[in-house]
């Protein structure tokens, strides 16, 4: 989890220190854009390491079961619904964090395995 954590983490960072490569990336800031296969490919590749990570905490049952990649999808659109307001300015730094953390922990909450865990991607 503490990685899981880590990486949802790195990638706010990254946004926060790169917000134009950030909306090219995510939110089609260039009308018209299409990243080449290539770049798609490194993308998904990058995603990996996401999909590795609830993996490896399906595995012992940190995580209950589910398919990590689709897991790994739903931590990643909480992430970003959380960025894009503090990208744009609507979140004020003091909270913008505390904010992030609490999405990311609530969605967290429901893919642990047992009776706390109550969502699941599959």
């Amino acid at each position: 989890m503490t990685r899981l954590n880590n990486l949802a983490t790195a990638h706010r960072a990254h946004a926060l220190t790169e917000p134009a490569c950030h909306r090219v990336m995510f939110e089609r800031a260039v009308p018209g854009f299409r990243p080449s296969a290539e770049a798609l490919g490194a993308a998904e590749s990058a995603f990996d390491a996401s999909v590795a990570a609830v993996q490896a905490c399906v595995d012992p049952g940190v995580l209950g079961p589910g398919d990590a990649h689709e897991i790994s999808k739903v931590l990643w659109a909480a992430a970003h619904g959380a960025m894009s307001p503090e990208i744009a300015g609507h979140f004020p730094p003091e909270k913008a964090a505390r904010r992030f953390d609490t999405l990311m922990a609530a969605v967290g909450r429901a893919f642990l395995a047992g009776e706390r865990g109550r969502g699941r991607a599959s």
